[in-house]
C-alpha cells in the first residue's frame, strides 16, 4: 500500500534547491520539469514519501515535499493583497476557531483567510463569505478549489456588501477583512450570538480608531482589544546566532471583541483618556 504521505499523480510539490529557492509543480504522469541544468520526470518523484531528494538529468538536486498551507498561500494567485499567515494564524487563535464554529466572513480578496478558516472549522462547521468585487471573488474560488480539490460543501461565497444582507443572531464568529470594517458593527451585533466574537483586520491607525470607538457606541460588545503581529527569523551558524536583518513587520492590526448578552451593559472600564484623545472639547474629570 501506497502510505499517504507518499507523492501520487495530482500532487503539488514544493522543490527547494542548495539556495533555498522554492519551485512548485503538480505532478502528472509523463511529464516533465525543465530547469537551466536539466529536467525533472515526474513519474522518478511519484510514489517517493516527502523529504526525499530528486534529482535533473543534469544533477541539479532539490529537497521535496508538499507545501504547508503558509507556503500555499503566499505562492498562490493574488486578486487582493493576502492575508498573511502569521496574521490568519492570530486570527483563528484569539477568535477561537474551532471545528464546528459558525463563522460570517466578509472581504474574501485572494481567498487565503478563507482556506484557513475552511480548515479550522472543519466539515461540521460553516463559512459564509461575502465579497464586493467580482474578479476577487472568482479569483478566491479558484484557489479554494485547487487546494482542497473541489469546492467545499459548507462554503457559500455571496456576491455584495456584508451589511446588505438579513443575519439573525446565526454565527458564532465575524471576521472582517474590508476599508470600513466600522460600518459593519451593528450588522455584526445582529448577527452573533451571545459571547460571539467580532474580529476586524485593519491596516492603518485611522481604521483602527474609527472601528474601536464604533464597537464602544453601539454598547454590544465588550471593549475592544486590539494588537500586532511581527515576526522576526533568527540567523544560526555555529555560535554565530542574531536576529536577521529582515523581517515581516507590520502587515495588519486585529481588533477583537465579545458580543454581550441582550440587553446588558458591561461594567464601564475604570481607564482616564489621554490628554487630546477626543480633541479640544475633552471635558475632564
Amino acid at each position: 500500500m501506497v502510505s499517504k504521505s507518499n507523492f501520487q499523480v495530482g500532487d503539488r510539490v514544493q522543490l527547494t534547491d542548495a539556495k533555498g529557492k522554492m519551485h512548485t509543480i503538480t505532478l502528472q504522469l509523463n511529464q516533465e520539469w525543465h530547469t537551466h541544468n536539466g529536467w525533472l520526470v515526474h513519474n522518478e518523484v511519484i510514489g517517493l514519501p516527502e523529504g526525499s531528494v530528486v534529482e535533473t538529468t543534469g544533477g541539479l538536486k532539490f529537497l521535496a515535499f508538499k507545501p504547508l498551507l503558509a507556503d500555499y498561500v503566499l505562492a498562490m494567485p493574488r486578486g487582493a493583497t493576502i492575508v498573511y499567515p502569521k496574521d490568519a494564524a492570530m486570527i483563528l487563535g484569539f477568535a477561537d476557531i474551532a471545528p464546528g464554529s459558525r463563522v460570517l466572513e466578509a472581504g474574501v480578496g485572494s481567498g487565503a483567510l478563507s482556506i484557513s478558516l475552511l480548515r479550522a472549522i472543519g466539515s461540521s462547521g460553516k463559512l459564509e463569505s461575502f465579497e464586493k468585487r467580482e474578479e476577487f471573488a472568482v479569483i478566491a474560488s479558484k484557489n479554494v478549489n485547487q487546494y482542497f480539490g473541489g469546492l467545499p460543501s459548507n462554503w457559500n461565497l455571496s456576491m455584495g456588501s456584508v451589511q446588505d444582507f438579513d443575519h439573525k443572531c446565526e454565527y458564532d464568529r465575524v471576521v472582517l477583512d474590508m476599508l470600513a470594517p466600522w460600518e459593519c458593527v451593528e450588522m455584526a451585533s445582529k448577527a452573533l450570538v451571545p459571547g460571539g466574537v467580532f474580529i476586524a483586520y485593519v491596516a492603518t491607525t485611522t481604521q483602527l480608531s474609527q472601528t474601536a470607538e464604533a464597537i464602544k457606541a453601539s454598547g454590544n460588545f465588550t471593549e475592544p482589544e486590539s494588537n500586532e503581529t511581527i515576526v522576526r527569523g533568527w540567523h544560526h551558524e555555529g555560535l554565530a546566532v542574531r536576529p536577521q536583518h529582515r523581517m515581516i513587520a507590520h502587515t495588519a492590526f486585529l481588533i477583537m471583541a465579545r458580543r454581550l448578552a441582550p440587553n446588558t451593559v458591561a461594567p464601564a472600564r475604570r481607564r482616564r483618556p489621554s490628554k487630546g484623545a477626543y480633541g479640544t472639547n475633552e471635558i475632564e474629570s
